[in-house]
């Protein structure tokens, strides 16, 4: 079996790049960016969300914890 070769040179591998960057910038411009406000609401679930996982996982943690120690100490 022979070996295949990579013929790419650095001038199309600095053409792909350009291509890439320009396609990005492109893309980034149809984005919705949130103004102030969304961010702020956006912001206060997310931190709720991380809250409210917080305390189920703590809870559920707590509660395995509890019935372990219980069935250990029959």
């Amino acid at each position: 079996m022979a070996a295949q070769t990579n013929t790419n040179t650095n001038k199309e591998n600095s053409k792909s790049v350009g291509k890439f960057l320009k396609e990005t910038k492109g893309e980034l411009k149809k984005v919705h960016w949130p103004n102030k406000k969304e961010l702020t609401k956006y912001t206060g679930v997310v931190l709720t969300t991380c809250l409210l996982m917080t305390i189920l996982v703590w809870a559920v943690d707590s509660g395995i914890g509890f019935l372990l120690k219980l069935i250990l100490n029959r």
